[in-house]
């Protein structure tokens, strides 16, 4: 089906052909919905490298200076105070170094912890890209049945007005009554609003999908037309079911939940272990804290430093029942997807082929309601059939025509429905 259009009554607009994959490319590159995801992921991924830095020594420098007070020192009890003297200023330096030996497991739980959100953050974004995809589909799709019905009604006007010159002729011979002109003209002009209002609306549909693909919003858009030509094969439902267990991304996020709530359990359980760290130090510092000499005094340690915390011991049971069942509830959700695939997949799979079925009864209608209207066209012109018989035939052939382009557009849309639902969109 070929799409010939041009804005009766408007100045020359410029206009663009657009095929299904510019549409998804130019759509997803400006999507701010998908600008919003990758931000997202960039912010998840420093997660993991932050989270990875907890390998790494702490290294801390200190530096502290102040006035000294003036000590006082009692020799015997509180009585016959004396007053030794001290320097003004003390100054300490100090640098301290401490590596984690071995922490139990939270470090690294830590680190799969950030790098399963990232994973997440990313199929977030996968599953934002398919409904985007998808949304844009449908409006493109749309100007499939309106590019059609500007162009049936283009032929019906012009058909309309060879139709009225007749009715005239007839009017004038006294063949027929004004009243047939009078609604022969009324038909013209309805068919003329009608034409105006669906290039308005293809206008609005061009700048909706003009904003979302970045270009310029007074642009025209025009489907590929080829598109409508294609076959779409399918496959058995039980396929179309696996796939979608293995590569739809909500599927795929919720499983990573489950990986999040199974890694919770261990982080959990890393909380009763022992931390070892290897500690070091050196310090420079004035004056001699113990004889307050005025002096520079320096020294350093090295050693382990291992703790435990006791508490864990009574605040463990309930944390590790309430990670315990975050596993269950995420394995649940799981299961509450797989039946949302199984009913998505059959709900797409069923209306795909009831669109192709309705396609073919469709081009059987088209071709009677074209014979009904030449018939009929016949007959008024013989004075056999009035007018508002003809008049109905040719509504009948324009609504056949529009329902036949929309039922192989829904056969596209179902088709990458079923596609989205398996996670192949």
């Amino acid at each position: 089906m070929g799409v010939a259009f041009a804005m009766s009554g408007h100045a020359q607009t410029d206009s663009m052909r657009i095929s299904i994959q510019q549409l998804f490319d130019l759509g997803t590159e400006n999507s701010l919905k998908l600008s919003a995801d990758k931000l997202k992921e960039q912010m998840a991924y420093e997660r993991t490298q932050t989270a990875n830095m907890a390998k790494l020594p702490n290294v801390e420098i200190g530096l502290r200076g102040g006035v000294i007070g003036q000590p006082v020192v009692w020799q015997n009890g509180l009585s016959n105070p004396t007053r030794p003297d001290t320097p003004d200023w003390q100054q300490n330096y100090a640098i301290d170094f401490s590596q984690p030996l071995y922490q139990g497991g939270r470090i690294k739980y830590s680190v799969r912890k950030a790098g399963i959100e990232h994973e997440s953050a990313m199929l977030q974004t996968a599953n934002d890209r398919a409904d985007i995809k998808l949304s844009l589909l449908e409006q493109y799709l749309g100007l499939f049945s309106l590019y059609k019905q500007c162009k049936v009604l283009s032929r019906n006007i012009e058909e309309s007005e060879r139709r009225l010159k007749d009715i005239r002729r007839m009017e004038e011979e006294g063949l027929i009554t004004n009243n047939d002109v009078l609604r022969s003209e009324m038909q013209l002009t309805e068919n003329r609003l009608s034409l105006r209002e669906t290039e308005n609306n293809i206008r609005l549909v061009s700048q909706q999908l003009d904003i979302l693909l970045g270009l310029d919003e007074n642009l025209l858009l025009t489907p590929d037309t080829t598109l409508l030509e294609q076959d779409f094969t399918t496959s058995s439902y039980t396929d179309y079911v696996n796939r979608a267990f293995m590569s739809e991304p909500y599927m795929l996020m919720l499983q990573k939940q489950t990986e999040l709530a199974q890694n919770n359990v261990r982080m959990v359980k890393a909380e009763k272990m022992p931390q070892l760290s290897l500690t070091a130090s050196n310090t420079l510092a004035r004056p001699v804290s113990r004889t307050m000499a005025d002096m520079y005094n320096n020294n350093w340690n090295i050693g382990l430093s291992l703790s435990y915390s006791l508490s864990s011991l009574y605040k463990y049971r309930h944390r590790m029942n309430e990670a315990k069942q975050g596993i269950i509830l995420s394995r649940n959700a799981e299961e509450q997807q797989k039946q949302n695939i199984r009913t998505s997949v059959k709900a797409a799979l069923l209306k795909h082929h009831e669109a192709i079925d309705r396609v073919e009864a469709l081009k059987l209608s088209v071709r009677q309601a074209e014979e009904n209207y030449r018939i009929m066209n016949n007959r008024y012109l013989n004075q056999l059939a009035i007018l508002t018989d003809l008049l109905d035939a040719d509504n009948l052939r324009l609504n056949a025509e529009l329902q036949l382009t929309t039922a192989r557009t829904r056969v596209i849309y179902t088709y990458y429905e079923l596609q989205r639902s398996i996670g192949n969109l």
